[in-house]
């Protein structure tokens, strides 16, 4: 699976299983709203080489941005460098943030979006 849906991504953050997130956004955009616990490195660092993620190349890795695009390309690059657990957020944080706020502790709904 090289993409995952925001209401999949919800639901095992809500049941709290480990995923390593990855936000490949630009620095600019995490003025607006961060997303908790997520690790950053823009998008073109990650493709020159200037970075990779901090977890282990068989974790499972789930790459956030803000509309799915530049998540899916990192997704298939990391893939192709021997990540083959990286998934891409279908819709991105928009998609995530679009959904209902979670009921009771946790913040792993729109909640967990900071700006």
């Amino acid at each position: 699976m090289i993409e995952i849906s925001a209401a999949e991504l919800k639901s095992r953050l809500d049941r709290g299983e480990r995923l390593h997130l990855l936000d490949v956004r630009e620095e600019h955009e995490l003025d607006r709203e961060r997303f908790e616990g997520a690790e950053h490195i823009p998008l073109l660092e990650l493709l020159w080489g200037e970075r990779a993620p901090s977890c282990p190349a068989d974790a499972e890795l789930v790459i956030l941005c803000h509309v799915g695009i530049r998540s899916l390309e990192a997704a298939r690059f990391l893939r192709a460098q021997g990540y083959p657990r990286a998934c891409s957020l279908a819709g991105g944080l928009a998609a995530f943030s679009s959904l209902p706020p979670v009921c009771g502790p946790g913040r792993s709904g729109p909640e967990a979006l900071s700006s």
